[in-house]
C-alpha cells in the first residue's frame, strides 16, 4: 500500500503540474494574442465619424481615460476646483472654474480695454474646452470668430463639410463666420478624429493653420515645402499634434483667418519681431492708447525651447505616458499635468523618488513665479506711467518719443504675457522664460527713461 501510494501522489503530482503549465501556456498565448490585437473592431469608424464615444466601442481603454479629462485636478500652480455655477438661460454650466481676474487684478490692467479683462478663468480639461469657450463672458464682450473654433472643437469632420471634402477650403470659410453662427455646427471637444486616422490609427495633423505654420518654420530652417503629415517623424508627431492648438496665433485680415506667426522662428522675440513686421496689433491700451497684442498659450513653443524637446521627448510621453492594461500598452488620454502622475510620467525616466521630482519642479516654478511679479509689477508700473499721456493723438500731434514709449509698451506686455500665457509655470523652458521676461523688464526699463524725458519736456524743465 505504501508504494501504491507514492506512486498515485506522483501521478497526481503530475497531473497537477500539467494542469497548472498548461494554464500558464494558455495564459501567455492569450496575452501575446491580445498585445498582437489591440484592439477588437466592434463598430466601423470612418473619416466622418467624429463622435469619440463610437470610437471607444473599438478603444475602450483610451476612450475611459478620455472621459476622465473632465476630473479637476489642482497642482501648486495650476490645475482647477470646481466652483458651484446657478445655471441661467445665458449660462447653463453647473460649475466654473477659479476666476483668474479675482486672483491677479494685474491682469485687468494689461488687458485694460480687451475682452480677457472681463472675463478669464482657470483652464479645465479637454472636456469643457467646448463649453468654456461658448459660454465665457468674453463672448458678450467682442463679436469673436468661427476660427475659435479650431482649439476648441473636433472641427476635422465641419472643415470636411465647409470645404466640400478639402479641410483647407473648410478652414477658410469657418474663420469668416461669426462664433456664435457656426458653434452650433459641432457637438463635440477634440476627439479621436482630430488626431487620428480612422483606417491605420496612426497620429495626423488634421489642422491646416497648424499644417501651413510648422511650413513657414521649417522654411526659416531653409527647409522648403514641408509636409508634416509625409515628413514628420512618429516621435515629431506625438508632439505636433498636441501642437495643433497649444500655440501663439493671431487672427489675419478682414477674414479673420487663424495664422500661426512662425515665419521667423517658434521664440517669443522672434514671434514679435513677426507681428513688428506684419503690423498686427489686437487692440488699443484702454489706459495708454498704445496698439497692443495678446499672446494666447504657446505651450509649443516654449517647451521647443527646453531640455525635454533636446532630448527628444514629446508632449505625450509626460502628459499621456503609456499604462499596462492587462498586456497592452496603452496612451493614456486623461492629459493631465505630469505632477499629478509622477510614476508614470517621470519616473519612467527619472530614477528618483517621487518626493524628490515634485520638489524639483514646484522649485522651478516657484522661482519662475518670483521672476514673473518682479516683470509684472515693472509692467503694470509702466502702463501708470504711461497713462497720463493716453489723450495724446500721434496722428494730430506727432511726437516720435512717445511712439517709442507706446511701441514698447506693446513689445514689454507681449513678452510677458507670452510667459504668462504659457500654462507649465516656466517648467517648460525655465531659462528661455527667464530669458523674455527679463527682456520684458529691458523694454519697460527703456520706456520708463523715455517717461521721464518726456515729463521733463512737458514741464519745460
Amino acid at each position: 500500500m505504501g508504494k501504491n501510494k507514492w506512486i498515485f501522489i506522483a501521478v497526481a503530482g503530475t497531473a497537477i503540474a500539467t494542469v497548472l503549465l498548461t494554464m500558464l501556456l494558455v495564459n501567455i498565448f492569450e496575452r501575446k494574442s491580445e498585445g498582437r490585437n489591440p484592439f477588437y473592431r466592434v463598430v466601423e469608424i470612418t473619416d466622418d465619424t467624429d463622435d469619440p464615444a463610437i470610437w471607444g466601442k473599438n478603444f475602450p481603454h483610451q476612450y475611459d481615460s478620455y472621459l476622465r479629462t473632465a476630473d479637476m485636478g489642482r497642482t501648486k500652480y495650476g490645475g482647477s476646483e470646481a466652483f458651484p455655477h446657478i445655471p441661467t438661460e445665458k449660462d447653463p454650466r453647473k460649475t466654473v472654474s477659479t476666476q483668474k481676474l479675482d486672483e491677479d487684478p494685474r491682469l485687468k490692467i494689461m488687458w485694460a480695454g480687451y475682452a480677457f479683462s472681463k472675463d478669464f478663468r482657470e483652464e479645465r480639461g479637454h472636456a469643457y474646452m467646448l463649453e468654456d469657450q461658448e459660454f465665457t463672458e468674453r463672448q458678450n464682450v467682442v463679436r469673436q470668430p468661427g476660427a475659435c473654433l479650431n482649439c476648441h472643437a473636433s472641427t476635422y469632420v465641419l472643415y470636411k463639410k465647409l470645404g466640400n471634402g478639402d479641410i483647407t477650403k473648410g478652414f477658410d470659410e469657418m474663420n469668416k463666420i461669426p462664433y456664435k453662427e457656426i458653434v452650433h455646427s459641432v457637438q463635440h471637444p477634440v476627439s479621436c478624429i482630430d488626431c487620428h486616422d480612422p483606417s491605420t490609427m496612426s497620429l495626423r495633423i488634421t489642422r491646416p493653420a497648424f499644417i501651413e505654420g510648422i511650413r513657414a518654420f521649417k522654411a526659416s530652417q531653409g527647409i522648403k515645402e514641408y509636409d508634416v503629415n509625409k515628413m514628420a517623424t512618429r516621435q515629431e508627431m506625438r508632439t505636433f499634434v498636441c501642437g495643433q492648438c497649444h500655440v501663439e496665433y493671431y487672427f489675419k485680415g478682414e477674414g479673420k483667418r487663424l495664422t500661426y506667426p512662425w515665419g521667423k522662428g517658434l521664440k517669443a522675440d522672434e514671434i514679435l519681431a513677426e507681428y513688428e513686421s506684419n503690423g498686427h496689433k489686437d487692440w488699443v491700451h484702454a489706459l495708454t492708447g498704445a496698439n497692443v497684442l495678446k499672446a494666447q498659450h504657446p505651450e509649443f513653443e516654449m517647451f521647443n525651447q527646453g531640455t525635454h524637446a533636446r532630448a527628444g521627448v514629446a508632449c505625450v510621453d509626460c502628459h499621456m505616458p503609456y499604462q499596462r492594461v492587462g498586456a497592452m500598452k496603452v496612451t493614456d488620454h486623461q492629459v493631465r499635468s505630469p505632477v499629478l502622475n509622477i510614476n508614470k510620467a517621470c519616473q519612467t525616466c527619472h530614477n528618483v523618488p517621487e518626493k524628490e521630482l515634485k520638489a524639483r519642479v514646484e522649485t522651478i516654478q516657484d522661482r519662475h513665479i518670483e521672476l514673473r511679479n518682479i516683470a509684472f509689477d515693472a509692467l503694470v508700473d509702466y502702463i501708470n506711467d504711461l497713462k497720463e499721456f493716453k489723450d495724446v493723438d500721434l496722428a494730430k500731434t506727432p511726437n516720435a518719443k512717445l511712439a517709442e514709449a507706446r511701441d514698447l509698451q506693446k513689445q514689454a506686455q507681449f513678452l510677458f504675457d507670452f510667459v504668462e500665457a504659457e500654462n507649465s509655470s516656466g517648467f517648460h523652458a525655465p531659462q528661455e522664460s527667464a530669458r523674455v521676461l527679463g527682456i520684458s523688464i529691458d523694454k519697460v526699463r527703456k520706456g520708463q527713461k523715455i517717461i521721464a524725458e518726456l515729463r521733463k519736456n512737458k514741464s519745460g524743465k
